[in-house]
């Protein structure tokens, strides 16, 4: 202890001993946990080692140590071919570990409470002698290091209790309260200090709704302000900060890497010194212990440093079960998609605690089984329904949504509403937009196919080949406009659309689509000889059945694009005659067909302008089959999909 310790002590005046006993003891659970991260981490690199280990010296200046040397500990450490392992000062690290949960333990002795004696019983039996080398087994490393309950008590469960322990006492024992924050022996250079971080957790706490957690406390330990919020209820998630002279050092612990990364991402405005962070990434202790991560702010002047510890102090209610959000979220969107989300909730003030409220990932279940059933499949993800963007949209909709109908003190059914409410908007966007590939496309198919019953009708008229060869060049064109539509339907469903469907539909209409542009093409081929008109005939009824059939597939999808369950008779009457009347072209079709095949059979011409007539009808009929494919396909999807849903 201090020698101001024994001075009081000496004195009698226990009470007065307290609050400084308090003091040495939270300073001794810092070193301690820093010696828990040297003797995990210097096993780590033993294990698997790295070209540039970590040196933790950041976590031995921010926790306290002075002993440089411990600096290389990780680097030399190393493993003996029996499986032991060799690290330097392992002596002197043991026997400065317990002698620092000792110091934690000596305020907890001064209450009568039998809590004390709890804790002895405990280190009794976990007490570690330090050996009389460096070589150590790993199962005592690990036994020492464990966070995990499930397997038992460890020295640093025992340190993670003591500080919750002292936590309570410190909590007890304050002397003010600064805007909820309690503390005690404080200066009046404090003071503004505490209010500025207290500012900036009051103003966002709200957004924890009744969770527990930002308990905050302050003492003037040494030179310096020290500050510490228990963030949420996690044992070792805890931050501490120290402010000295115009600079603020943080340093947090947690048991979830990706939080404090998460935490690290929040300071973007401040130019933030984080120290070993990679490396720390790189080198995650196993799983039960926690993680440690140090960073300095160095403000130019007094205001600034005022303006980094409210902002600081806003940020800590968006780890508040962080990690549970971020699993929720994971039901709907990628992993990172996931973290971006809680960082701009975090960003813009609306976290993520009201989505969690409100029901997280059930009320999204329901949501989606209610408004998109019939689309929506157990297993498919929000981008798999909207596409990347509208989900990524619609989830900050929902995370804001819930944080201010829930902080408005709104029922939960009025928040469920909106929420359904603007799903269904997004539903029929992302239907729309599919229906406008669909349409665009077919209106290209008609195009096609009145192009080419009119390049017929003038080959009967005139023997001159340009309209025929001007045709062509249109169909090709409108056809090459036809297939970027496809490739857009490909891409909407490669960015997660619902667009099976329509990707599949598309893809069918445009078998049409070349099959017509074939056509066209082959027509130039045709002789100039206005002399077999029975075989332009022939073709003419083909031609004149597709331009019908495309007409009616066009009306059939715009059609669709209207249909729902409460749809008017009419509109479904409309409809379904379209589809109707693609099935009597494909059937008419046919049988023009066999008009051109008995046209072939008795015609004079030569060989190849026979072949080219049999082709260009060819192309026709196989036109019609794939249009009655589409019809049908669109009838089934709005029959089974839409109407029953």
């Amino acid at each position: 202890m201090t020698e101001k310790v024994h001075i009081i002590e000496g004195l009698g005046e226990t009470a007065l001993l307290l609050p400084v006993l308090i003091n040495t003891a939270l300073a001794a659970n810092d070193r301690a946990k820093y010696y828990f991260t040297l003797l995990q981490t210097a096993r780590s690199q033993a294990d698997r080692p790295l070209a540039h280990p970590v040196t933790l010296r950041a976590e031995r200046l921010a926790s306290g140590v002075t002993d440089e040397s411990l600096d290389t500990t990780v680097e030399r450490a190393a493993r003996d071919p029996a499986g032991m392992y060799q690290i330097p000062k392992l002596a002197e690290v043991l026997a400065a570990l317990m002698r620092e949960i000792d110091l934690m333990l000596s305020p907890v002795r001064m209450e009568s409470n039998g809590t004390a004696a709890e804790f002895d019983r405990r280190l009794s039996g976990l007490r570690v002698e330090p050996p009389s080398s460096d070589t150590v087994d790993g199962a005592l490393i690990e036994g020492m290091c464990s966070g995990s309950r499930d397997r038992g008590d460890s020295l640093h469960l025992l340190v993670m209790d003591l500080h919750k322990a002292l936590n309570r006492m410190q909590a007890r024992i304050a002397s003010e309260n600064l805007d909820g924050c309690l503390a005690y022996g404080l200066t009046d250079a404090d003071r503004p200090l505490v209010r500025a971080f207290m500012r900036g957790v009051n103003r966002t706490a709200p957004l924890k709704f009744d969770h527990p957690g930002l308990g905050t406390t302050a003492t003037h330990s040494g030179a310096r302000l020290v500050l510490q919020n228990d963030i949420g209820t996690t044992d070792a998630h805890v931050l501490v900060i120290h402010v000295e002279d115009r600079t603020a050092a943080i340093t947090c612990t947690d048991v979830h890497l990706q939080r404090l990364m998460f935490f690290q991402s929040l300071f973007e405005r401040f130019t933030v010194e984080w120290d070993d962070t990679r490396s720390r990434k790189d080198t995650a202790v196993e799983q039960g212990v926690y993680h440690l991560s140090v960073g300095r702010y160095r403000a130019a002047d007094r205001g600034g440093l005022e303006a980094f510890l409210e902002f600081l102090g806003s940020r800590l209610v968006f780890l508040i079960d962080w990690n549970r959000a971020r699993k929720r979220l994971r039901n709907f969107v990628r992993k990172g998609e996931a973290i971006r989300l809680l960082k701009w909730a975090a960003d813009h003030d609306c976290g993520h605690m009201g989505f969690l409220k409100a029901g997280g990932e059930l009320l999204l279940y329901e949501t989606l089984q209610v408004v998109a059933r019939g689309q929506y499949h157990p297993g498919q993800s929000l981008e798999d329904l909207l596409g990347a963007k509208p989900a990524d949209d619609y989830l900050k909709f929902v995370l804001r949504t819930c944080t201010e109908g829930l902080l408005k003190g709104e029922p939960e059914v009025f928040v469920r509403d909106a929420i359904r409410a603007e799903l269904l908007n997004y539903v029929r966007t992302g239907q729309q937009s599919l229906f406008d590939i669909a349409s665009d496309h077919a209106a290209y198919i008609v195009e096609i196919a009145q192009g080419l019953y009119t390049a017929v009708l003038r080959a009967r008229q005139s023997p001159d080949p340009a309209p025929r060869v001007e045709n062509a060049r249109r169909a090709k064109e409108w056809e090459s406009k036809a297939d970027a539509l496809v490739n857009q339907a490909r891409q909407e469903a490669k960015a997660g659309e619902p667009s099976e469907f329509f990707c599949s539909l598309v893809e069918t209409a445009d078998d049409i689509a070349d099959e017509l542009e074939d056509a066209a093409f082959h027509l130039t081929l045709l002789p100039d000889d206005p002399s077999q008109t029975r075989l332009y005939s022939s073709l003419q009824v083909l031609s004149e059945l597709l331009m019908q059939g495309t007409q009616e597939y066009l009306k059939a999808v715009e059609t669709a694009r209207h249909l729902h369950r409460s749809a008017a008779r009419e509109e479904m009457g409309d409809f379904l005659d379209s589809i109707h009347r693609i099935m009597l072209v494909e059937r008419d079709a046919d049988e023009a067909q066999r008009g051109v095949e008995s046209a072939l059979a008795q015609s004079s011409a030569d060989f190849k302008a026979l072949y080219q007539f049999a082709e260009t009808a060819r192309n026709l009929e196989q036109a019609a089959d794939s249009l009655l494919r589409c019809g049908l396909h669109l009838r089934d999807y709005i029959m089974k999909q839409v109407m029953a849903a």
